[in-house]
């Protein structure tokens, strides 16, 4: 059985001290909305126990779908960086990045070239050429392969919207195709939500046609997103049939908000093309904030029996 892991929405904080340069643009909206809103639920602490629990259930890969920094600073993008390589192996945790990612003109670009040990997909060049498109990515797990799209860009105030282009939308079909024939069970990560009235008309993805088009045409068993913060499950059709498209709350949400608290899902895997069996369990934080306790479990796939056993592991807080 294979086991991964899937977080979104990291928001490391606290801010660094920002020059006048810094906020003299669409950052000082997001410097307001930091202090208003977000430091009061966005919590260090909370992300700390979030993944120790998660590291106690051991899964074989973490995926992690964009937004760990608040306004893309240069601080902000290195200190990112670091987390990342405390969380785990570039080979065992893939990263697609967010819209707070690519908060301004050139932050997208200087936080994928960060973070690009966790980015990068198999046959991607060891360092990242600035000429040569990154995305989509693929990389091969045991019986997964994970497929990384973006769709973070720098956008006006007020809008965290996203895109996904029609270069984007050819290279993912053909690589899910290619997956497909590989005989494996293909997860597509991709920050906005790719559904329709999944996020409000300032915050929606752009490109969500082609999207369903892509994985229509090159088949696709499962998508993991963020950005909205929320833990929804949605059906995606497509020509092979519905694709589950999920989604998870913060990882850094603490209680007391108007979103839900952080929480990370665990996914099981077992079985092979045709049948497939997998099992989804969410794991979020307690109305105590203490520790981290099964929320819901939900087979996507086959049938439980179809599962090996896994031990139960209770966290120790």
């Amino acid at each position: 059985m294979f086991t991964f892991a899937h977080i979104s929405d990291i928001h490391l904080g606290p801010l660094p001290r920002l020059t006048l340069r810094e906020l003299a643009s669409k950052r000082i909206t997001g410097f307001v909305n930091w202090h208003r809103n977000r430091r009061k639920h966005l919590l260090v602490n909370t992300l700390d126990l979030l993944l120790s629990d998660m590291r106690q259930r051991q899964p074989d890969h973490l995926m992690i779908t964009g937004d760990l920094v608040n306004l893309a600073t240069s601080i902000e993008i290195r200190l990112a960086g670091e987390w990342l390589e405390s969380v785990g192996d570039p080979r065992e945790t893939t990263l697609v990045p967010g819209n707070h990612d690519a908060y301004v003109p050139g932050a997208h670009d200087r936080s994928v070239r960060q973070w690009y040990p966790f980015i990068a997909g198999d046959e991607s060049p060891d360092d990242w050429p600035d000429e040569e498109h990154v995305f989509p990515t693929y990389r091969r797990r045991g019986p997964v392969a994970i497929i990384g799209c973006s769709t973070s860009n720098a956008t006006p105030p007020f809008s965290a919207g996203g895109y996904f282009s029609a270069r984007q939308a050819r290279e993912t079909a053909n690589l899910l195709r290619r997956a497909g024939e590989e005989g494996l069970f293909r997860v597509v990560m991709i920050h906005h939500p790719p559904i329709r009235g999944a996020a409000p008309s300032h915050k929606r993805m752009i490109g969500i046609r082609r999207f369903a088009a892509a994985l229509s045409l090159g088949g696709a068993e499962l998508v993991l997103h963020g950005h909205t913060h929320l833990n929804t499950v949605y059906p995606l059709k497509t020509h092979h049939g519905d694709v589950p498209v999920v989604g998870i709350a913060s990882a850094s949400q603490g209680p007391g908000g108007h979103k839900p608290p952080a929480a990370y899902n665990l996914f099981s895997l077992s079985g092979e093309p045709g049948a497939w069996n997998l099992m989804c369990e969410r794991y979020g934080l307690t109305p105590d904030a203490d520790a981290i306790a099964l929320e819901q479990r939900q087979l996507f796939y086959g049938t439980e029996a179809g599962l090996a056993q896994r031990p139960s592991i209770a966290a120790q807080f």
